[in-house]
């Protein structure tokens, strides 16, 4: 059997060629297989490194922003711009937050859109405390395990296609938290992006790339997907996705964005786009309904939290991976990384080995929690970690990690903006894999603009797993918001996107700049690793010790040291995911200022004011 990952639901388009995301190369319905992707060219430019700085460390793309009264950071400039105006427009961080998500589902539909999920944690300044939000929508109730289970391709769910649609929660995420810290009016917030999304934009060069890669993808067929002409029409107008520069529109977007901001949520859930989502599923052969709409609603909840070295980091439970974040480095906090040296393969080696144990618990334990418990007090705990940690060894590889007996009780967004009075957002939202499902539902005679997530790929088929599919369940969800609070103030909205990636790069951060010393940017341009080759909450196990890929600037002795310890090493593939942070800095005299990072891997950009 051929290997299914999660390596990257941000839009993994370079990846989507590779065996480690091609298992699913034939169907029950054997379809036609077409010419495999062109491979890249060759690097004209390999071996060149970066120029110099006159100060920060050298592999730092560019400086930190900074501001007094708020910021933003994205990974589109024109997502930037918007948070950035409808702070200065008097909006709160959650108002532009917002707005950078509805914009960034037009700017950056490679990786997101009003047809996925959402989650958030923010600093509230009235409670002084962290809030959480899950938008994460169920599975249709028409939908049987039965069916699901007959849509499969070797023992697990496809990737594309109706059987893989949820019920998208980011709408009434947005509404759940503009109802309780919005300022602006609902309209205000969406109208100039539905303004936006008709008067166009040019696309830059990361989506320009991972656009082209996902339509193609769609179009290859190795998996049936049940309504095709929709998606083309709004990415592909004249059977081409629009190149780096030009100036792309999605009008129908626009309307669609209109009919939310004038008829709030319920447009959406109990209105007439669930009419048209419900006919449009009737006539492909779908499950979902308006009914599965309506009975949506997001849920504040209590975020989990851990604290490394002084530093409390919260992350949030199950149904997401989020309890791997704070496993990761619970177990690291156990090794004094400081001293093993920053990039070197001592730290490399635990840093990575804690991954496998936490993903472990993570395939054995992580599901919906209304229907199964996960024992997340015991997975947290410092006494957990420390029993964790004695399994690694210094000089070695180990051989098979196992789940703990704990007592039985491709593709994303991310972005952080903060504002004036204090309220700092972590917000990620993700169609999942890529753009999603490869279906976009129309009015009856022109599409609404967006495409479904394809989240209920993570649902398991087996018998007694935690995460088995069920009608109205929610599947298992990679993507994960990060913040972090030093001394009771708020410190860091940070987040790094990319499926499995997301625990293993937030853990990087907080190591980076906890115990490297690593500013915002520094933290995030640092050369950073991917383990892939761990047991999957789909009921995948895991392939002996798996693959340890490293990104070029990892120093060659630390390389060839990780190989001599029995680390299989993977080339740089593209997955090392997408990072944003904003960052407050206590100054002298009690007045705070923010500094903002970006992704040098990514189109963004960071602003402040």
């Amino acid at each position: 059997m051929r290997r299914r990952t999660f390596l990257s639901a941000l839009p993994a388009g370079a990846l989507a060629a590779t065996a480690a995301q091609a298992r699913q190369s034939s169907s029950t319905a054997k379809p036609t297989e077409a010419a495999p992707a062109p491979a890249r060219p060759a690097d004209p430019y390999a071996g060149v490194g970066i120029g110099d700085r006159i100060t920060g460390p050298k592999f730092m793309g560019r400086s930190t922003v900074w501001g007094a009264n708020g910021a933003a950071a994205t990974a589109h400039p024109a997502a930037s711009l918007i948070g950035i105006d409808t702070l200065r427009r008097g909006g709160s961080a959650i108002d532009a937050a917002i707005a950078i998500n509805a914009a960034l589902g037009f700017l950056e539909p490679v990786a997101n859109g009003i047809g996925g999920d959402a989650y958030c944690l923010l600093w509230d300044p009235k409670q002084k405390k962290v809030i959480g939000l899950n938008g994460s929508g169920a599975s249709p109730r028409a939908l049987s395990l039965e069916t699901a289970r007959s849509k499969a391709i070797d023992g697990y769910l496809p990737r594309y296609g109706a059987v893989t649609v949820n019920v998208p929660g980011t709408v009434d995420a947005w509404w759940s938290a503009h109802q309780r810290y919005g300022k602006l009016p609902w309209k205000d917030v969406l109208l100039p992006v539905a303004e936006l999304c008709e008067q166009g934009a040019p696309v830059p060069q990361v989506i320009a790339y991972y656009l082209e890669r996902n339509m193609a993808g769609f179009d290859r067929g190795v998996i049936p997907i049940e309504e095709n002409e929709n998606r083309k029409r709004i990415w592909a107008a004249g059977g081409v996705t629009p190149k780096v520069g030009e100036v792309f529109a999605n009008p129908f977007l626009g309307k669609t964005l209109r009919m939310i901001a004038e008829g709030g949520r319920d447009a959406f859930y109990d209105g007439p786009i669930a009419d048209q989502i419900e006919a449009y599923f009737k006539r492909i052969g779908g499950w979902m309904t308006r009914a599965d709409m309506a009975a949506h609603h997001t849920e504040w909840v209590e975020p989990i939290q851990t604290n490394y070295r002084g530093v409390d980091v919260f992350g949030l439970g199950p149904n997401t991976q989020g309890l791997s974040t704070n496993q990761i480095l619970n177990i690291c906090e156990q090794f004094d990384l400081k001293s093993m040296g920053f990039q070197s393969a001592a730290s490399l080696h635990v840093q990575a080995e804690a991954k496998r144990l936490a993903f472990e618990d993570r395939a054995r334990w992580f599901a919906d929690d209304r229907f199964s418990k996960t024992p997340v007090e015991w997975l947290n705990s410092k006494a957990y970690a420390a029993e964790r940690a004695r399994l690694i060894r210094p000089d070695r590889v180990m051989d098979r990690v196992m789940p703990g007996d704990a007592p039985h009780h491709g593709d994303t967004t991310y972005f952080s903006v903060a504002d004036s009075d204090g309220m700092m957002v972590s917000w990620i939202q993700s169609n999942y894999r890529g753009m999603g499902s490869g279906l976009a539902p129309d009015n009856g005679s022109e599409p609404l603009g967006f495409m479904f997530q394809d989240r209920g790929e993570l649902f398991a088929l087996t018998d007694g797993h935690p995460n088995v599919y069920a009608p109205g369940k929610r599947p298992f969800q990679t993507i994960i918001p990060g913040f972090a609070v030093k001394d009771g103030e708020p410190w860091m909205a940070f987040g790094v996107m990319g499926g499995a990636m997301q625990p293993q790069g937030q853990a990087q951060i907080i190591i980076n700049m906890v115990d490297y010393g690593l500013e915002p940017q520094a933290a995030g341009d640092a050369p950073r690793w991917q383990h892939y080759g761990s047991s999957e909450p789909t009921g995948q196990p895991q392939e002996g010790t798996g693959v340890l890929h490293l990104e070029s600037g990892v120093p060659e002795a630390t390389k060839a040291q990780l190989r001599a310890m029995g680390w299989t090493l993977g080339e740089p593939d593209g997955g090392f995911g997408g990072y944003q942070n904003v960052m407050k800095q206590m100054n002298p005299g009690g007045r705070w200022t923010y500094g903002a990072a970006t992704e040098m891997r990514k189109d963004g950009i960071a602003l402040a004011y």
